[in-house]
């Protein structure tokens, strides 16, 4: 079976305008039609002066990174997007990949995302994250230090929203008693979670053995972490391939107004599906500046992705 090909739909404004979001939505639908599996989109709510504290971007069709952004640059909210990319496809996958969850309270997490879930008749994953900008949190007033304890226990709140309800939870942060979230989502056992940083440490392997449905990595793992997730899931009495491995494609870029060669970035495909991913992200505007080009480049990396795969 060829990889599943996930287009990145954030960050693509040297490709559109950052405020045409229809564009956005007619991006996803074209890519439903050339056999693409799904769209992603990130987030940030805020972004402060840190936002490109390590240097921004020397060419804007770069992915984003902790620290490489403006502070103006455009992130919509996810949430709103992805509802009406729902509505406009049918089969395409909404990865909901960067939703930064202690920037929320958990009972207004789970009725966000338990009705897209049930609007898209269960099409939508969900990355949930701590994130990374310390001027994001300090502006909305929750204790950056204290990030991961709150993710932590808002996957257990999530979990009792989407199971019938009553629930009621006692925790350090959030607590409430009998309380009922609906509607719940379209599947029962919730949409999928997939979790990733920039290395395995304990708390997202903690995470990945017991939530996980998936393993999306910012950049490639090394093979510590890989060993580490294959011990981690053993020892849980679950098997690697019981979760979606997420890579990605990269360009590169000879300056800092040209776009990157689709055949070089390419080349790192074997190596990716070797190491066991099934899942490859791509971001059309690292390889094309014109949004009308988009049908038959998607069309064309369906192709080559099969290609090689085979």
């Amino acid at each position: 079976m060829p990889p599943r090909l996930l287009l990145v739909l954030s960050e693509n404004w040297t490709m559109t305008s950052p405020r045409d979001l229809r564009a956005l939505v007619g991006i996803a639908a074209e890519a439903e039609q050339a056999g693409i599996d799904g769209v992603m989109l990130s987030e940030h709510i805020v972004l402060g002066p840190a936002a490109g504290a390590s240097g921004v971007m020397a060419n804007p069709r770069e992915y984003a990174v902790p620290g490489n952004q403006p502070p103006d640059m455009p992130w919509p909210s996810s949430v709103v997007l992805l509802s009406a990319i729902a509505a406009a496809t049918q089969r395409l996958r909404l990865v909901a990949g960067a939703i930064i969850a202690p920037l929320r309270h958990p009972l207004l997490l789970a009725k966000e995302l338990g009705t897209l879930d049930l609007l898209s008749e269960g099409r939508l994953v969900i990355l949930p994250t701590v994130s990374w900008h310390k001027d994001e949190y300090a502006a909305l007033g929750v204790p950056f230090g204290q990030r991961g304890a709150l993710l932590d226990e808002q996957l257990e709140v999530l979990a009792g929203c989407w199971a019938p309800g009553p629930v009621s939870y006692r925790g350090r942060f959030y607590c409430f008693d009998d309380v009922w979230v609906e509607p719940r989502p379209y599947r029962a056992e919730g949409p999928p979670l997939w979790f990733g940083g920039e290395r395995m440490h304990p708390r997202l392997l903690r995470r990945l053995v017991r939530w996980g449905s998936g393993f999306n990595p910012l950049g490639a793992p090394s093979p510590a972490d890989l060993d580490a997730l294959r011990l981690g899931l053993v020892a849980a009495g679950r098997e690697q391939d019981a979760l979606e491995m997420v890579g990605g494609l990269r360009g590169r870029f000879a300056g800092p107004d040209v776009v990157a060669d689709l055949e070089e970035a390419l080349a790192d495909l074997p190596g990716h599906l070797a190491a066991g991913f099934g899942t490859i992200c791509f971001k059309p505007s690292m390889y094309l500046d014109d949004a009308r080009e988009l049908a038959p480049f998607c069309r064309r990396l369906v192709t080559r992705v099969a290609e090689i795969a085979s």
